[in-house]
């Protein structure tokens, strides 16, 4: 098998997970395989239907699945494979837990006519600060713990 025939293999997985997701328990319409040379590392289907968690996103239940399953949040290496394009959310956790590259069958336009395109949160996040509907304000304090300092002074390497 080549390696593009892997890699659409993997994402018909994914399709298969999200319809599945769709007609067995009427969720929403997005599936994802991580997997790390060649091997699955978990699967995941988009759950906000079963408890209202708005972050029970396909790729991040994905990622947490892996990240349990090998004792590890680092998941270098790895490829997920996405139903459709991953929202901003799923994109950091993926950068933020080391996953090298990502493919989706399903593009923003495609899921445009059924609401399903985060391409206006991408959108609102290329603005500058100050622009953005969600304000963010730097407030520090003048007194209290340091938990940067602390976490820096209990996870020193020695040497």
């Amino acid at each position: 098998m080549t390696t593009e025939e892997r890699h659409r293999e993997n994402l018909a997985r994914a399709l298969l997970l999200a319809d599945a997701n769709v007609r067995e328990e009427g969720g929403r319409p997005f599936g994802a395989v991580l997997v790390r040379e060649a091997q699955v590392l978990a699967e995941g289907v988009n759950t906000i239907h079963r408890d209202g968690d708005p972050t029970a996103h396909a790729e991040i239940q994905a990622i947490r699945a892996a990240a349990i399953a090998i004792g590890s949040p680092r998941l270098d290496g790895a490829v997920m494979y996405a139903s459709g394009h991953p929202c901003p959310m799923c994109l950091a956790a993926m950068y933020l837990c080391g996953i090298s590259r990502a493919y989706y069958a399903l593009s923003q336009e495609d899921g445009q006519p059924y609401g399903l395109s985060s391409a206006e949160i991408y959108a609102e996040l290329a603005r500058p600060p100050g622009q953005r509907g969600l304000q963010m304000e730097h407030l520090p304090l003048e007194h209290g713990p340091d938990p940067y300092a602390r976490w820096a002074a209990i996870n020193r390497k020695p040497g």
